[in-house]
């Protein structure tokens, strides 16, 4: 029956119209008074503790370097570096989209802003060669989603704090998979251009590699110093995502001199409401979380799935489908919220490791954000592109579904993420 009123009382004010995050304190309240223990004081206390999280200052601090790596030049210096390598390739534009797409995900671990970044600078250059633009717009869709898996990572960040997981082990462990990710849309890009009669750029000349190479080298070694810094201790993925902020603001107004102090206010108000929301949202949730612990739901679950508590494969394929089935109606957020305290125990009690299981859910996650009718991101490339979101959702289904088989390949071979996630332990 708690179950019941959980989920029906959830679905009731999303049905209504209710924003996320009020409906999760609407379900909030819901549990409380099927629980016969409703008091406001508790509500309101544990409202304020779900955002009053160290680990949880990363994601502001990483919402603002995004900003400031698109506005001041970071990002278009990555692409130009990524044309320089592979521009020249057939389909080459392509292969820099997915290119840029990972370096750019190594800087912000937003998903949403690189794919606006990438489809604003890529998305006319990419039609006006030749390529189809609905095709071209999935591309820029699916690679953009690999910034919440390669560190540093906001998706990271928020599931380490809901489900009690090392942070930097979640970090080092989305490296590699972000690359398998990549790889999968190299292939799938590689399959659908092959037949295409279009005449890339001329080959870049070794200097002028080299003279792309420099002016995005500032760009370039952001990542280097966030993953070195966290696997040799030198600082916290907080104290990272304060690094990468202040790295970026200085490259982007001393170095580049793009940015000034005009043109930072709009950035920090556009950074401030996007992290408004987004914390508001995990409060809201972690309201709901303590509930959840409470009515002993995490209980109840795993006493549901516990023929497959033996069968830890089974389990993760089964965890997998039900997020996707999720993740077509939620956000990355709130689907992370809502199922984190939920899954963990049932996670744990069949021996899955957590650090493991955390960077599968959050590949899960981030697919879901080019997943329809949601699909945030498909609407920011739709809006940034100027298509309609019928065209970017008949480009993205090819990447998506090489996405998606390379997450169910992760989950048959568990040494995809774990083997090479022990190197950067």
């Amino acid at each position: 029956m708690t179950v019941i009123v959980f989920l029906g009382s959830l679905i009731a004010a999303m049905a209504l119209g209710v924003p996320i995050a009020f409906a999760l304190l609407l379900c909030g309240v819901a549990l409380m008074l099927h629980m016969g223990n409703f008091d406001a004081q508790i509500l309101a206390q544990n409202l304020l503790e779900g955002a009053n999280s160290f680990p949880l200052l990363a994601v502001p601090f990483f919402m603002l370097a995004g900003e400031i790596m698109n506005a001041g030049g970071l990002s278009r210096r990555i692409v130009n570096f990524a044309m320089s390598l592979v521009g020249h390739i057939k389909g080459g534009l392509g292969y820099v989209t997915i290119l840029a797409a990972v370096i750019m995900a190594s800087l912000s671990g937003s998903a949403v802003a690189d794919a606006a970044a990438l489809a604003a600078l890529l998305l006319p250059m990419m039609v006006n060669a030749g390529h189809d633009k609905a095709r071209s717009a999935g591309l820029i869709a699916a690679g953009g989603i690999i910034a919440p898996i390669i560190p540093p990572s906001i998706g990271f960040v928020i599931f380490g704090v809901a489900g009690g997981v090392s942070i930097t082990k979640l970090f080092m462990a989305g490296i590699f998979p972000g690359v398998w990710l990549a790889l999968s849309l190299v292939v799938t890009w590689w399959w659908l251009c092959r037949k295409e009669q279009i005449t890339p750029p001329p080959r870049k000349t070794t200097a002028e590699v080299f003279a792309a190479m420099r002016k995005a080298g500032w760009a370039l070694v952001l990542p280097l110093i966030i993953v070195f810094g966290l696997k040799f201790g030198i600082f916290t993925p907080t104290e990272a995502a304060v690094v990468a902020a202040m790295y970026s603001l200085f490259v982007s107004t001393v170095i580049y001199g793009e940015l000034n102090i005009k043109k930072l206010v709009p950035l920090f108000i556009s950074a401030s409401k996007t992290s408004a929301v987004v914390m508001f949202l995990v409060a809201a949730a972690m309201v709901s979380a303590w509930l959840i612990t409470v009515a002993n739901l995490p209980g109840q679950i795993v006493e549901l799935l516990q023929p497959l508590l033996d069968s830890p494969r089974l389990l993760m394929l089964a965890i997998m489908v039900l997020t996707m089935v999720v993740g077509t109606a939620l956000d990355m957020t709130p689907t992370i919220l809502l199922l984190t305290p939920v899954l963990m125990p049932v996670v744990k009690a069949a021996g899955i490791d957590p650090v493991y299981f955390g960077v599968l859910f959050i590949i899960n996650n981030a697919i879901g954000l080019i997943t329809p009718p949601v699909g945030t991101v498909l609407n920011a490339v739709a809006g940034a592109g100027k298509l309609s979101m019928d065209q970017v959702t008949k480009g993205v289904v090819p990447f998506m579904i090489a996405q998606f088989i390379a997450m169910f390949l992760m989950i048959a071979f568990p040494q995809l993420v774990m083997v090479p996630a022990r190197w950067f332990y």
